[in-house]
């Protein structure tokens, strides 16, 4: 469910950012009270930046619906208790540049003279990762969590009878510890630090040994995960990575990190098949349905 809707999310901008922008930066306007959602004011302001949004994704919409849906759809995420960091939206903002070949002062360039701005390209990060994650509350609930052998065995049925398979990864996370008092100052130099690190990772067994002398560095042994239960964050970055080898670094709330691939090979047990099923069920055409009813349900 994560997977997908953060994918969809975030590959808005591609086709647009690889254009050059040679538009003139937009005149400012006196932002007025438009509309209020749950007590929170919607201006003439942020209909325009999401206007100018939906230009630069050379999309149709209605910029003044699609605020007050985030609107409701923050407010919910809220309700759930969901909090997206300041640190979080950050990494996503540079992800994204990175993603698409750009430096951020290319993409703060870019959100600047299509009249979106950073900020609230940011805003729409956070929205974007706090829905996702109310969005697979829901789907759990809904299902009432994992599926059950019946509904296991009944899927291998439809499929002839088949056991699908899954890669199972054993992984090593390695965090360069950034207090957050200390992140103004210190991030540049933590980043570099985990650069260092990574660049000399052969392995999870050698991982600690480079860790020793080097200053609040935790690593830490994730165990065996399957392939759909990968954090949406990550999930791309370790399926590209060859045993042995380790993802770029990223930063986080909790400093800078990466994933050391210690081992994978491929399973096809009970576990396997209801995962796999599992996640089958929750992505595509079944994420927009959900969300839009829950959408509808807020209003």
């Amino acid at each position: 469910m994560r997977k997908y809707l953060f994918s969809a999310g975030f590959a808005l901008l591609v086709a647009a950012t690889s254009a050059s922008i040679t538009m003139m930066t937009p005149p400012a306007f006196a932002s007025q009270i438009k509309y209020v959602v749950n007590n929170v004011p919607i201006t003439t302001g942020d209909i325009q930046h999401r206007a100018a949004f939906l230009r630069l994704q050379r999309k149709k919409g209605n910029a003044a619906e699609e605020m007050i849906e985030q609107t409701l759809r923050v407010a919910e995420a809220k309700r759930l208790g969901i909090h997206i960091s300041d640190a979080q939206v950050e990494a996503a903002y540079q992800r994204f540049a990175t993603t698409n070949k750009m430096q951020l002062r290319q993409l703060d360039g870019v959100m600047a003279q299509s009249g979106v701005g950073k900020e609230h390209f940011k805003e729409f990060i956070r929205s974007q990762m706090a829905w996702n994650q109310a969005l697979t509350a829901r789907h759990r609930s809904k299902s009432g969590g994992a599926l059950s052998e019946q509904d296991v065995v009944r899927r291998m049925l439809d499929n002839g009878g088949t056991k699908p398979t899954a890669m199972e990864y054993m992984l090593q996370q390695v965090i360069f510890v950034v207090p957050a008092a200390e992140r103004s100052t210190t991030l540049a130099k933590r980043k570099r630090e985990a650069d260092a690190m990574r660049a000399r990772f052969n392995g999870c067994n050698t991982s600690r040994e480079f860790a020793k002398g080097l200053i609040d560095v935790t690593v830490r042994d994730l165990g065996r995960i399957l392939a759909p239960q990968l954090p949406p964050d990550w999930a791309d970055q370790i399926k590209a990575t060859k045993v042995g080898g380790a993802t770029a670094t990223r930063e986080t709330d909790r400093g800078v990190e990466f994933i050391g691939i210690c081992s994978s090979r491929e399973v096809s047990d009970d576990k396997a098949a209801q995962m796999v099923f599992q996640s089958e069920g929750s992505s595509g055409k079944d994420a927009d349905a959900l969300s839009t009813k829950y959408v509808e349900e807020l209003r």
